[in-house]
């Protein structure tokens, strides 16, 4: 396992992270759809414990990954001498609208320390920043609980994700409050490089969330774009990673492993000599694959989940899943046959597109700023075309 320094944090931290928003669930279905149902408890402590025993030394969660399970799940995998062994984080809830008051940072803490079963955690985010929640932030001076919680040993670190533009980004950065900093960067997305530079060299430790683009460039390659696969792969985790890695500021690349096999395929990566090295020719590939990519769809839904529940039950990540599936994999038969089946199955559940009836709620919580409405006409269009 290769390791690198965590900013001015000084922590030595593997360069691959163990990402806990999707874990192996007891229902977990096609490989396209979004794992649903309760977490499988004991497969998912195996999981991370195998990736721990490797030399995975980060952990990421968030209070309310898996339904607010997620936090719960790896406090379990963590007993028996595995807490020593890692660098633990967790994220404030911030983007809830019921988290108003300063107080709120203390309870929500406290709680996340009950469930997680620690008396600290390493790093404490303040969860999904953007330009409405920072503003919140310093309304309710967080850094100042954040340091008082520092004082109590409750936490080591304070840092903050981020979903916004890069100019508030830089605003945030110039701040001075954070340590550490998770933002989006990919193939398909680098829009934030020039603020990780900038962070990297102002010695924030930098984590990277989405670096096989929410899974979009770890499933099997379609016909059309196996020319760019390295020889003896099916799918481009490979480059995906490679690209974060070569990036010198670039401290830990959260991976969300729900398999072994996503397990193995990325130790193997995060280990190998020359893990952050790209030659002329994957150089070439990825540029090809990435524009490619985007030829076939603008934006790209990373199925984090954030715009769930729908007050109108519409699922949402697993209609623009199988929408990315049919236009990119080229699985138009079997992402038209779930559309048909959504409700009808448990594997498929709440209601197609047809549901939606155009509240808004669910466009303002995208981090990806995707026009959700729009896009459902259009997968529903898509995804039942020729019936």
């Amino acid at each position: 396992m290769k390791y690198r320094t965590l900013g001015k944090t000084g922590r030595k931290v593997s360069v691959l992270g163990y990402g806990c928003m999707r874990l192996p669930t007891r229902d977990q279905g096609e490989q396209f759809t979004y794992p649903n149902g309760p977490i499988n408890r004991e497969e998912a402590i195996r999981l991370i414990r195998m990736a721990i025993d490797a030399g995975v030394n980060y952990v990421d969660t968030a209070y309310n990954y898996h339904d607010d399970e997620s936090e719960r799940v790896l406090g379990e995998a963590l007993k028996e001498g595995y807490r020593e062994k890692v660098t633990l984080e967790t994220k404030a809830p911030i983007w809830k609208e019921e988290y108003n008051k300063p107080e709120h940072f203390e309870e929500h803490l406290d709680e996340q320390l009950e469930k997680l079963q620690v008396d600290c955690i390493d790093v404490y985010l303040l969860h999904s920043l953007n330009k409405n929640n920072w503003k919140k932030a310093q309304e309710l001076n967080l850094i100042e609980r954040a340091e008082k919680a520092k004082e109590e040993g409750k936490i080591n670190h304070f840092g903050f994700s981020f979903h916004d533009s890069p100019e508030v980004l830089k605003e945030i950065i110039d701040s001075d409050w954070f340590e550490v900093m998770l933002v989006q960067y990919n193939i398909l997305d680098q829009v934030n490089e020039e603020m990780i530079k900038y962070a990297g060299e102002k010695g924030m430790g930098v984590l990277i969330m989405g670096p096989n683009g929410g899974g979009r460039l770890a499933g099997k390659a379609p016909e059309n774009m196996k020319k760019w696969l390295t020889e003896g792969r099916e799918n481009f985790v490979d480059l995906a990673m490679k690209f974060v890695w070569k990036n010198p500021h670039v401290s830990v690349a959260l991976s969300g492993m729900g398999s072994e096999l996503m397990v193995t395929d990325n130790l193997a990566l995060a280990s190998g000599e020359k893990y952050d090295n790209l030659t002329e020719d994957e150089k070439e590939r990825i540029e090809a694959l990435g524009t490619k990519i985007k030829e076939l769809t603008e934006q790209i839904c990373t199925q984090c989940r954030y715009c769930q529940p729908c007050p109108n039950e519409v699922n949402i990540p697993l209609i623009f899943g199988l929408m990315i599936h049919s236009q990119i994999y080229g699985n138009e038969t079997a992402a038209k046959w779930a559309y048909s089946n959504i409700g009808n199955s448990r594997w498929f559940p709440g209601k197609n597109a047809t549901a939606c009836v155009e509240c808004g709620e669910c466009e303002p919580k995208c981090p990806q700023k995707i026009p959700i409405i729009e896009q459902l006409k259009d997968a529903h269009e898509l995804l039942t075309a020729n019936e």
